[in-house]
């Protein structure tokens, strides 16, 4: 019995039953099941979106890892590649690639008669021409290395050329060679034969990962090597930068800084460092450490100290957060045992959040490794084709280039070949990026601690 009904007043009787939903209920439950679907579309809208973009790479990109290869004997005459006869290194040099070109065009036209394959309008020349213009400098340096193969036959397999392996790959058809000044569909009928007999094959290209960079005339010779070790040098040398740095400095802001108008301008500066454009940190590169400091142009270490700059930001904040996420009852109960600030701070907050400092580097990296803009404003975007060398030997000063600087730079040429390995570098710029991720999730997993 109620107030209302011991003073002999009516009770006040709900219009509807409280099992079932009023209007503004049902209003209620129809916006969050729209919200629901809005939340569940762009979901799925996003896994198209990466499922596309990663169907597309893959498709035009896993064919750069195989290479269209032509297997023939080749007879080392030692009368035209040393005259003199005497195996001096030296004299051997003089012999150029033109005379490695003639050798390997008859030995390959030889071979062709013996095993009685030809094609009507493909004449001697025609038939060298299918050979990548890398394979006799190849040759050449494998003759300049060891002097002794002079008068010997050997077994080798060169490189085609960019359309042949194209036409291998479904790239080139004898409609586009009709139209094409490098390869003639009478060539493509040979290369069916040349396939049928075994001599014309593909196989997985290794150089791909290890060769340097090469011209437009032999995009099929073309590889990573130098980009690879580039990135290497220049992720190495931002770690080495930015960890001790980013991590001091966010220790002292969150631990030991004063709380006042200057540490708040600096907290500013440091989120606004976060949001600037990277092109702008590349502008300031070449300013103050091309232009100014007279450092080498397109060398790691240029790129990783504009690098570093960019990343420093990022880790700073990783590490303050990870640092404010300790909870105060540590520091407390640290310094209530007799524990001094720098005791409280490295031995007990800093293990706590080192999982959190690790992964928001990792991460840093991660994005670092994919930047370009400012990496073409200080020159790495030139055509470097030799190695650098060790990095205690000074390499991290020799010019290079990085991932997605080659990426850019195939992309910007017009041979198809070259298209087809930039989607390849792509490829293996996301296996590093992966990679890097992975071990960001283990070391957090390792590290971690509850509490």
């Amino acid at each position: 019995m109620t107030d209302a009904t011991a003073h002999g007043l009516p009770a006040k009787r709900h219009a509807t039953s409280l099992l079932s939903a009023d209007p503004l209920m049902l209003r209620r439950n129809r916006a969050e099941a729209r919200f629901k679907a809005y939340g569940v579309a762009a979901i799925c809208v996003s896994l198209i979106t990466l499922a596309i973009m990663l169907f597309t790479i893959f498709r035009d990109g896993t064919s750069a890892f195989r290479q269209a290869y032509i297997a023939f004997p080749v007879m080392l005459d030692a009368a035209v590649l040393d005259p003199q006869g005497n195996r001096n290194r030296d004299e051997i040099a003089k012999i150029t690639t033109v005379g490695y070109t003639k050798l390997m065009a008859a030995a390959l036209n030889a071979h062709l008669d013996a095993r009685g394959i030809k094609v009507e309008g493909v004449d001697a020349k025609a038939v060298g021409e299918m050979l990548s213009r890398d394979a006799p400098a190849r040759l050449r340096a494998r003759v300049l290395e060891d002097p002794s193969l002079l008068g010997q036959t050997l077994d080798i397999s060169a490189y085609a050329t960019g359309r042949i392996d194209g036409y291998l790959k479904g790239r080139v058809t004898r409609e586009t060679a009709a139209r094409d000044s490098l390869v003639t569909p009478e060539q493509l009928d040979l290369a069916d034969k040349m396939r049928a007999a075994g001599i014309l094959s593909t196989g997985f290209n290794p150089g791909f990962l290890t060769n340097p960079d090469a011209s437009d005339q032999r995009p099929e010779a073309s590889g990573l090597g130098v980009a690879i070790i580039g990135s290497a040098y220049m992720m190495l040398l931002v770690l080495i930068f930015t960890l001790p740095v980013g991590v001091a400095a966010s220790i002292y802001l969150e631990e030991f800084a004063p709380k006042n108008k200057l540490t708040d301008l600096i907290e500013v500066n440091i989120s606004n460092l976060a949001a600037v454009p990277s092109i702008v940190f590349g502008i300031l590169g070449l300013a103050i450490f091309i232009n100014f400091a007279g450092l080498p142009q397109s060398s790691s270490l240029v790129g990783a100290l504009v690098i570093s700059l960019m990343t420093l930001p990022t880790i700073i904040i990783a590490t303050r957060s990870s640092l404010r996420a300790v909870p105060p009852s540590i520091r407390d109960a640290a310094l209530g045992v007799g524990a001094s600030r720098m005791q409280t701070v490295f031995h007990h907050v800093l293990p706590l959040a080192m999982p959190g400092i690790l992964t928001g580097t990792i991460l840093g990296l991660a994005a670092a490794l994919g930047e370009t803009a400012p990496l073409l404003l200080i020159g790495m975007v030139a055509f470097v084709t030799n190695y650098p060398a060790g990095p205690l030997d000074g390499g991290m000063l020799d010019p290079a280039t990085a991932l997605p600087v080659q990426v850019y730079s195939w992309a910007s040429r017009s041979d198809p070949a070259f298209i087809e390995r930039s989607a390849g570098a792509i490829i293996v710029l996301l296996a590093f990026l992966v990679i890097m991720n992975a071990v960001a999730i283990l070391l957090r997993r390792r590290f971690e601690r509850r509490w």
